[in-house]
């Protein structure tokens, strides 16, 4: 597959301000959007550190800065921390709930409330119905939502692709007013267990970024891989 990989055509995009660094600018390879994605494409390139956005593969492609570090969890030998067990207790009184990938109401009121009210600052806002689709769905991947309630309120979902390789946790939006509840900690959580009753061997967390607070929080659960020079390293 991964000699397959080298007839494909990618590019890479003008330098533009880095997301997550301030102050910096960032480049990203980008699969050709008009190549036809097959899961063993879409695994293959998964294992090499490329995420999905709407229904572009990419991989950041700065020069001279690696920063960005793909991370993905082993769910069989993983262990929740006592501060997970906490979470995983607090949010017993929810139920989960695998639905298709689908735009609808219920999922971007939810969605529209957590982008204003936590990411008004992000490139993400104002936060928009063609925005919802353009990033989270896309045709050619198998997407599920792991919806989280509390009795009937929808309060999380984890937007994640089901792979043979494991989950691809993709984005969560939830409801921020339940701060005590640690919302996206559990929607993590729940892909693992998943994983675990699928046996299937990773979740795939995006990239952990260690001088960006946002995302420094993916080597929390542990034992984690990073994608570093080529290859997996175990971190306990």
């Amino acid at each position: 597959m991964k000699d397959e990989l080298g007839k494909k055509q990618f590019f890479i995009t003008p330098a533009h301000a880095c997301s997550y660094l301030p102050e910096r600018e960032a480049n990203t390879l980008f699969l050709d959007p008009r190549d036809t994605i097959t899961p063993a494409t879409y695994q293959t390139l998964t294992e090499q550190g490329f995420r999905r956005s709407g229904s572009h593969l990419y991989r950041p492609h700065c020069a001279g800065c690696q920063a960005c570090i793909p991370a993905r969890v082993p769910v069989a030998t993983f262990r929740p921390r006592r501060r997970q067990r906490r979470v995983l207790a607090r949010n017993a009184d929810l139920t989960v709930e695998l639905k298709p990938a689908v735009y609808s109401h219920e999922y971007y009121e939810l969605y529209g409330k957590y982008i204003t009210g936590r990411h008004r600052d992000g490139d993400m806002y104002p936060p928009s119905a063609a925005q919802f689709r353009s990033f989270l769905l896309s045709q050619w991947s198998e997407t599920l939502f792991v919806c989280l309630y509390l009795g009937k309120t929808l309060l999380a979902v984890a937007v994640t692709d089901q792979q043979e390789g494991g989950f691809s946790a993709i984005y969560t939006f939830f409801d921020s007013d339940f701060p005590a509840r640690s919302l996206g900690v559990m929607s993590i959580l729940k892909q693992i267990e998943l994983c675990q009753q699928l046996e299937l061997p990773y979740v795939y967390l995006g990239y952990w970024i260690r001088d960006s607070e946002k995302m420094r929080y993916k080597t929390e659960y542990r034992p984690v891989e990073l994608f570093i020079s080529g290859r997996w390293i175990t971190v306990n």
